[in-house]
């Protein structure tokens, strides 16, 4: 059975390019950077050259990149700084459809004494400016808000926000995980002090990231060791990922907008083909603001999860907007934010795609998909009674 993979937003496939460009640095390149010898020296070069291409796909400086881990390690890094260099300061600003990298954080620092505010999104999974701007005080240590939200792919004015947090004297941070590859990311025309990307969101292994720290931005180790990247992030670099981290910026680099375009068309054929053939169908979040790779749709009445399975079967790969897989039986936090009926959001489904997928593979899903829910609804009791309430008010 071929797979057919939409679950992008997850984790995306390795580039072959950048597995060919890894594979010497497991064997036959294995020096340590950090050495003085020449088998060392000619690592490091490649690990710079990795940064510069790091710091090119995202209009930084060279310097102003620091490899991490991970998206997660990079969030943590941030926030965690800009509260040690800033200890007065006991407030932070984010929203309540982040990341769980963002969210959890945070939850613990509400634990432990700090004030954290989580700004809400409208139905369209958009935030106001207005309550950006009402929401930042003296106390505000750090804003914290992704560019691109990883459920809905909905587009936040992170350029605007930072420009506000800048012009009072406050840090401001973006998980940009979901963006960086997908949108054009310039950080020479930006305000933005810090921003996390990850790896394995755009075809580079998982398990290597980046925190972009801006020039001049104050900024305090999460992991202390070693002299390594400048003293900014202690421990031996990672170099076969960075080096794959690197090559796989350079392919996003390569024709963003032309890949972006023909991603789009893919998304909005899919989109538009299950509205119109699948009754009770919605989108979450805003149509226009929003990654041009990702669709968040709610199928009324049925459970996201049993879809999910479904979809499986079929080869087909998606993600559930609800946390049911997880044995939770709730809807996720960013539909719940939004405020979508929970007979929606219940059965969300999130396709996400690469400049990978095919015009066949997105026939292949508008063929199996109406049946699939066309199946589930006939065993539902929500369907069955949200019929019956419609007969009985015609």
């Amino acid at each position: 059975m071929k797979t057919i993979y939409v679950d992008n937003n997850a984790t995306t496939r390795v580039a072959p390019e950048v597995v060919e460009e890894m594979t010497p640095y497991f064997s036959e390149l294995y020096g340590n950077p950090s050495s003085m010898h020449f088998f060392g020296g000619q690592v490091q070069k490649k690990v710079e050259e990795a940064r510069e291409r790091v710091a090119a796909l995202i209009g930084a400086r060279p310097q102003e990149i620091i490899f991490t881990s991970c998206g997660t390690e990079s969030d943590n890094a941030a926030i965690f700084s800009a509260l040690q260099v800033a200890p007065e300061k006991r407030h932070v600003l984010t929203t309540r459809v982040e990341h769980p990298a963002v969210k959890n954080l945070v939850a613990q620092l509400k634990r432990e004494g700090y004030r954290v505010s989580e700004l809400p999104v409208d139905r369209h999974g958009l935030i106001s400016m207005e309550e950006v701007s009402r929401a930042m005080t003296e106390d505000t240590a750090i804003v914290s808000v992704m560019w691109a939200n990883n459920e809905t792919g909905v587009l936040f004015p992170v350029e605007e926000i930072a420009t506000l947090a800048k012009s009072r004297g406050v840090i401001f941070h973006t998980d940009a995980v979901q963006a960086v590859g997908k949108i054009p990311v310039n950080m020479a025309e930006s305000q933005i002090d810090m921003l996390s990307l990850s790896g394995h969101k755009l075809h580079a292994p998982k398990g290597i990231g980046v925190l972009y720290v801006r020039r001049g931005t104050r900024f305090a180790p999460f992991v202390i060791g070693g002299h390594q990247e400048e003293g900014r992030r202690g421990g031996t670099e990672n170099v076969p990922y960075i080096i794959g981290l690197g090559k796989a910026c350079e392919l996003a680099a390569s024709n963003l907008e032309e890949k972006n375009l023909r991603v789009k068309s893919l998304r909005d054929k899919l989109e538009n083909g299950l509205l119109k053939m699948i009754e009770n169908s919605i989108i979450n979040g805003d149509r226009e603001q929003r990654l041009p790779n990702t669709s968040s749709i709610s199928f009324e009445y049925v459970e996201g999860e049993s879809i999910l399975l479904k979809l499986s079967d079929k080869g087909i790969c998606a993600s559930s907007g609800s946390a049911c897989t997880s044995g939770s039986l709730e809807p996720s936090h960013v539909l719940r934010a939004m405020g979508v009926p929970f007979t929606a959001a219940h059965g969300s489904i999130r396709f996400s795609l690469s400049s990978y997928n095919t015009e066949e593979e997105i026939d292949y899903i508008l063929e199996v998909m109406p049946p699939i829910i066309e199946q589930l609804r006939e065993i539902s009791p929500f369907w069955k009674g949200a019929a019956a309430r419609s007969c009985s008010a015609s």
